[in-house]
């Protein structure tokens, strides 16, 4: 007997006060059939009300329409719980919790994947820690991941375990989840074959039918059930109850990729795409930055790449031919391939992917150790090292699966421009110019908000550098000290007044390397020798 439900009736089921976790992150797995029909209902009738919202990541990546708007209405929303937020993506439900209409919290994406996990395999919740000293910490200043006053019952608490202090969650039990793959045969059984990510799907449906609610799965289209090839099912057909079909989806939301199909299968690992004539990163700042964090490179190195400048590290090391001499990831479970290439430079679907795993999977892989480096984004960083990419005045950007990454990983690559805001250099004859500089110093005396706190890692003995277009930076037992500057870069007039505290010069300061300001290329090939695979 099939599932296949009317949309309309799918999300009639929804009750007041009901606990919802929502699937997909960006434009992809957006399952933006249902939640239009749920805004539309709410409007229309004004139920479901006071709900619950969980969103390990962040659907939706249009300019006010779709993703987490749908649910930015006062009466419908009680308390959201995420990862990730975005006040260009979704203005009106930032300005709800702001305004104090709703509580809402924020914690790390990997723990909430991992608490549906637990949620369905009748675990009491998750210790992990990832976000100790941040302000996901309850024991820090305004800490315990609330997002206004109104938050006051905190999603987490510290336990001492064997005398090492742990961050605990107690597990989270879903009414309903909405989630989304690409074909459903008549028993439920679901495959995501036109996919670019796999992303969360199975443990928000695992989640909540072990927690007795119900599981609805939007697709493209419905299938004969047991017609599937079982090695392509993501999600098996027990933990379904109803599917709602949406023949005009395409394979990213809004997406102009392909109008006449919808998908393409380069991002889905149904074909490769022939690289040969991809164009190389244009010069200036985020080539310069690009091309030195690469020398932090080590052979077979296990990469974690990061939204922002970070994403288009591969680019660098294709325009050499030699992109397998490492193994790049991201927290959306892709394992090699192009990241950064697409849809504008999102990190989120990859160009040619050698595998494309569940988040479940990729988190307790990056929280086990898995990674050798990771290369993230610069938003602010103190005068301790702390770094924050999660709160910058009214834009609340969360951490994502920031600290998740960077809790086990030894080696940690923040890349960014000193300023922001109209940065424009050049590079004459081996030597860096700025052309101008930008309105904002991302070297502050302190951040607005601690996301990795320094001088734990320190302490923990985790490396970290931090690479701009004129400057390198090591986390030290002090803070930050300038250890390499570029070749035409004065200290007291371009780095100094654009630092926010006390700059700290290394006895052994040098210069970066003159390779990295040439056109021509670094010879990572040979610095990433022998290639992946063969024995070392």
């Amino acid at each position: 007997m099939s599932k296949r439900c009317d949309v309309t009736e799918a999300i009639g089921r929804i009750h007041d006060g009901a606990t919802i976790v929502i699937g997909g992150t960006g434009v992809a797995q957006e399952p933006d059939l249902l939640l239009s029909a749920l805004e539309k209902r709410f409007l229309d009738t004004g139920h479901p009300r006071d709900l619950t919202v969980l969103t390990p990541m962040l659907p939706g990546d249009a300019l006010g329409e779709g993703g987490l708007n749908t649910i930015a209405h006062e009466g419908l929303l009680k308390r959201i719980i995420g990862a990730s937020f975005s006040r260009p993506r979704h203005e009106k439900l930032l300005d709800l919790i702001r305004d104090e209409k709703c509580e809402g919290y924020i914690i790390g994406m990997g723990t909430m994947v991992q608490l549906m996990t637990a949620a369905g395999s009748g675990k009491p919740g998750v210790f992990t820690k990832a976000g100790i000293g941040s302000f996901m910490d309850p024991r820090e200043q305004r800490g315990g991941g609330a997002m206004n006053t109104r938050s006051t019952t905190l999603p987490v608490e510290v336990m001492e375990i064997g005398g090492e202090d742990w961050l605990f969650y107690p597990a989270i039990h879903p009414d309903v989840a909405l989630i989304r793959g690409t074909t459903a045969d008549e028993a439920g059984y679901v495959s995501m074959e036109e996919e670019t990510n796999t992303l969360g799907m199975v443990e928000y449906a695992l989640g909540t039918k072990n927690s007795g609610g119900r599981v609805i799965v939007q697709v493209k289209r419905e299938a004969r059930g047991g017609s599937l090839d079982p090695r392509t099912v993501r999600i098996p057909g027990p933990l379904i109850d109803d599917v709602v079909v949406h023949p005009h989806q395409t394979q990213l939301t809004r997406s102009m990729l392909d109008p006449l199909s919808g998908w393409n299968p380069f991002l889905a690992g149904a074909l490769k795409a022939p690289t040969s004539d991809f164009p190389p990163i244009e010069p200036g700042s985020k080539r310069i930055l690009l091309r030195r964090a690469a020398l932090e490179l080590q052979p077979g190195d296990v990469v974690n790449l990061g939204a922002g400048a970070a994403t288009h590290l591969p680019r660098i090391l294709h325009e050499e031919g030699c992109e397998d001499r490492v193994i790049f990831t991201n927290e959306h479970g892709i394992f090699g391939g192009l990241m950064g290439t697409v849809l504008g430079g999102s990190f989120v679907p990859a160009l040619n992917a050698d595998a494309i795993m569940d988040s479940g999977f990729q988190f307790n892989f990056y929280d086990g150790g898995g990674l050798a480096v990771a290369f993230l984004g610069i938003g602010e960083v103190d005068a301790k090292g702390n770094l924050n990419v999660s709160r910058f005045g009214a834009e609340i950007n969360g951490p994502g699966g920031f600290n998740n990454i960077i809790e086990k990983t030894p080696r940690i690559v923040f890349c960014g421009t000193l300023t922001a805001g109209g940065l424009g250099v050049s590079v004459t004859e081996g030597r860096i110019v700025i052309e101008k500089e930008g309105r904002f110093s991302k070297f502050v005396k302190a951040v607005e908000q601690v996301t990795f706190n320094g001088p734990r890692a320190h302490r923990r003995g985790q490396s970290v550098k931090y690479v701009t277009e004129r400057a390198v930076f090591e986390l030290r037992e002090e803070g930050p000290f300038l250890t390499e500057i570029a070749p035409g870069i004065n200290i007291e007039t371009q780095i100094s007044p654009y630092v926010g505290f006390p700059l700290r010069i290394a006895d052994d300061l040098r210069e970066m390397p003159a390779a990295v300001f040439d056109a021509e290329p670094l010879d990572l090939a040979g610095r990433l020798a022998p290639r992946r695979g063969e024995i070392r």
